[in-house]
């Protein structure tokens, strides 16, 4: 199980601990997109902090439309006790998590200032 908290923009948010090359671990927080069908975008910073594995370009369509395209890397990060290998996209913006990452959890989110965010594994999952 992992559990966040709703932030005062009323933001489903996590704390995930990411791997990078050399062997070091970042502590991130990330908001809950289920918008975003990726699985994590992180900042163009910490790809480069980490040294993540570069694995190509993405692109995106956003809400007006129109197309942008950004590196992506691999990254492990630390999901729900387990280490796994996802892409995350490298884009300016706050860190998300996406469905694809959510694919095989149930997500639970009290909306209100502080709530609780419960991601847990669907017995399929």
């Amino acid at each position: 199980m992992i559990e966040g908290l709703v932030n005062t923009a009323h933001e489903a948010v996590v704390t995930l601990a990411l791997h990078g090359s050399g062997g070091q671990t970042r502590d991130i927080k990330a908001v809950i997109d289920t918008g975003f069908s990726g699985f994590l975008t992180v900042t163009p910073a910490l790809a480069a902090e980490l040294g993540l594995d570069f694995r190509g370009t993405s692109r995106a369509t956003l809400a007006d439309s129109s197309e942008i395209t950004f590196p992506s890397y691999s990254v492990p990060v630390l999901w729900d006790g387990q280490a796994r290998y996802v892409e995350a996209d490298a884009a300016d913006t706050t860190p998300l998590v996406g469905m694809r990452l959510l694919d095989g959890h149930s997500l639970y989110v009290e909306v209100e200032d502080g709530g609780r965010v419960v991601i847990e594994p669907t017995a399929r999952g």
